[in-house]
């Protein structure tokens, strides 16, 4: 009889220990994992609009590849952002892991202030990753350098993605963040060196500073389960970037929407 008391109390200790497990990992709010509210695999094409150069106030428009997926909840892709988690906490609420970001550059010619300057090339960033889901959002710290050696800048983010509405019909997050930038990163999309210098455009080296973002990512459905995602924010640059002579307004906006079909 105490070995079936025994066998009966693992049993139920064994049942206990995965039923707080799965509830645990129910609790993870999966909707704010990333920014762009997260359900299933997405694939698609979309429109963003941007600046057309660092401080402009005029924009581009540009066709963006729409991918928000998982691979064995190990390997993410994320918009322009890919990367793997390396290591987890037991609930999966902490994730460590190193991501690759796509940072645009631009063609000099296409601004009125950097007309006559030397392009900024298209770069990758790459770093370690941390991630904490919590029940009340989520938070994102990420270090990255210039891998391409364009600037060889390096970046620090903070960022923090909470759910604003989740409805059938309707999925929004909001997000808010603050990036700080090193000089090399600064000076290379908003200094101004020698050979570009005019007499209306000084010589200008940046330093390092902190810029501010906040925006929505939104997620509704659409023909036969497809989705149409959509997104707003702005960046408020940091005072070395404000104060740059190619610099027009310190508040740089950008958005997108994009058709996406689940896979």
């Amino acid at each position: 009889m105490m070995k079936h008391a025994v066998t009966r109390t693992t049993t139920g200790l064994t049942i206990a220990l995965f039923s707080a497990m799965a509830e645990a990992e129910s609790r993870i709010d999966r909707q704010t994992e990333t920014a762009v509210p997260r359900a299933q695999n997405l694939y698609g094409i979309g429109v963003g609009v941007l600046p057309k150069t660092s401080g402009s106030d005029e924009y581009r428009v540009l066709a963006l590849p729409i991918i928000n997926a998982n691979y064995g909840d190990r390997f993410f892709i994320n918009a322009l952002q890919a990367g793997v988690w390396l290591l987890d906490s037991d609930d999966q609420r902490v994730r460590f892991g190193l991501s690759a970001e796509a940072k645009f550059g631009w063609d000099a010619s296409k601004g009125d202030r950097t007309r006559g300057m030397h392009d900024r090339d298209f770069s990758i960033f790459v770093g370690p990753l941390l991630r904490w889901q919590t029940d009340y959002g989520t938070f994102n710290a990420q270090w990255t350098t210039d891998a391409s050696g364009n600037s060889n800048g390096q970046q620090v983010q903070l960022q923090y993605i909470k759910s604003l509405v989740r409805a059938p019909q309707l999925r929004l997050n909001g997000v808010i963040g603050a990036t700080w930038n090193n000089q090399k990163f600064n000076d290379y999309y908003f200094g101004v060196d020698s050979s570009e210098a005019t007499a209306s455009r000084p010589v200008y080296r940046a330093g390092s500073g902190v810029e501010w973002q906040a925006g929505v990512n939104g997620m509704m459905p659409a023909f036969k389960d497809h989705s149409l995602l959509f997104g707003a924010f702005v960046t408020r640059l940091s005072n070395a970037q404000h104060n740059s002579p190619i610099t027009e307004t310190r508040i740089q906006p950008m958005a997108y929407v994009g058709y996406s079909i689940p896979f």
